[in-house]
């Protein structure tokens, strides 16, 4: 096991003194904590692909400072462990970068170092994100018995010809042979897969679902491929498909994922009885994540506030800050004029929506806050709600940009 860093010795008076500013009195008041899930951020890629404007940075895998990188991440952990205290974690997401780059037995030690630091829940779901360009036999059973519970494989198409547009570093074999080895080795996992390629056509997406539904996935994430400032594609942009053929898209793709069994219970999750991802619907329900790793987010609760904080995004200043315990490169109280915008945002997302009572118990406000937006949304036709519960529309779920700015805060 990696030791305790010995800034976290240095550190724990400032920890305490962290704790006692974010339990001071405050206008909010929650009267429970909601889950906790944990996100570690693996920030390296073979290459950094043309549309990718997450933080990750191209290193090749002899390279890799796997150690130092997790000393980092556990003396990053330790130091967050007060704001945290007696809180069990629900779901444990390790994504990137490329993840599958470490080996598994730096998973392992990374996953061993969480354990002995927090209590997980018994189910507790953990999910590795991995690349058919870093597969090899047997790697994806390694991390099955390092703990991984649940695999999410990087596809993004079965097409040699839209991987080379998009930049991957595998061909349409590798992918095949990624799933097949993923299916064999965990009882659920997650095919990425992307639609509104340069060049791509109906037909070329039906063949493209067609081949990734007779795998049996439990689980697909489908994502509208969006052109991303400071990325490649935003200085090149390349020709996409029309906004009309992309509505067209994504009917095909709930038609073929429905008549699969899968259930399109997120904007971009569609998952079979028993399969939904449990670490993105906290997201989702607003419940609370303590990131960790260069560059990653958290958002955590407290009984009379909500933060957001931010860690070091370049990787060797991370490591660096980190192991001397101060790693946030920001920290700030989510406000009360912004938190119905925040839980909205992400509730509206899920196909049944939200209980009315959720939105309480995770702003701590009252349902006033949110009730001007929920009568425009419902004389729109955006929702559907009774006494309980608020779900978007099939209408809302087709403009749901429109229906969530419903509930921007007024301008200040």
């Amino acid at each position: 096991m990696i030791p305790i860093a010995p800034a976290f010795i240095a550190s724990e008076t400032a920890a305490r003194h962290d704790l006692a500013h974010y339990m001071r009195p405050g206008t909010l008041q929650l009267t429970a904590l909601p889950p906790l899930s944990l996100y570690v951020h693996l920030p390296w890629c073979l290459k950094k692909c043309p549309y990718c404007d997450f933080n990750s940075h191209q290193m090749r895998a002899a390279e890799l400072p796997e150690q130092r990188y997790l000393e980092a991440v556990l003396a990053d952990l330790e130091a967050a462990l007060p704001l945290v205290w007696g809180r069990r974690v629900h779901s444990i997401f390790i994504g990137g970068g490329t993840p599958s780059l470490f080996s598994p037995e730096a998973i392992d030690r990374l996953l061993s170092g969480i354990r002995a630091r927090l209590p997980l829940e018994p189910d507790c779901e953990i999910t590795l994100e991995a690349n058919p360009g870093t597969f090899e036999k047997d790697r994806f059973r390694a991390f099955r018995s390092a703990g991984v519970t649940r695999l999410s494989v990087g596809v993004q198409s079965f097409n040699d010809d839209f991987l080379k547009t998009l930049g991957r570093v595998h061909d349409r074999a590798q992918a095949l042979a990624a799933v097949e080895e993923a299916a064999q080795a965990f009882d659920t996992f997650n095919l990425d897969i992307m639609y509104a390629l340069p060049g791509q056509t109906l037909a070329a997406l039906k063949q493209d679902m067609a081949t990734a539904l007779a795998l049996a996935p439990p689980h697909i994430s489908i994502y509208h491929l969006t052109i991303e400032p400071n990325t490649y594609f935003a200085k090149f942009p390349p020709l996409i498909p029309e906004e009309d053929t992309a509505y067209d898209m994504l009917d095909l793709i709930t038609d073929m994922t429905g008549q699969a069994g899968l259930q399109r219970y997120e904007v971009s999750a569609y998952a079979s009885a028993g399969h939904r991802c449990q670490h993105n619907l906290n997201y989702w329900q607003f419940g609370d994540y303590l990131g960790l790793g260069a560059g990653a987010h958290s958002k955590l609760s407290f009984a009379h506030r909500v933060v957001r904080q931010v860690r070091f995004r370049e990787p060797r200043r991370y490591m660096e800050q980190a192991l001397a315990g101060h790693c946030l490169a920001q920290d700030s109280e989510v406000s009360r004029a912004d938190l119905p915008f925040e839980f909205m945002l992400n509730a509206l997302r899920l196909k049944d929506g939200f209980v009315l009572q959720q939105f309480c118990e995770r702003t701590g406000l009252a349902i006033g806050a949110i009730q001007k937006g929920l009568d425009a949304a419902e004389r729109q036709g955006l929702i559907e709600r009774d006494l309980t519960r608020v779900k978007p529309s099939v209408r809302g779920f087709d403009f749901l940009n429109d229906l969530q700015a419903l509930f921007l805060p007024p301008p200040r």
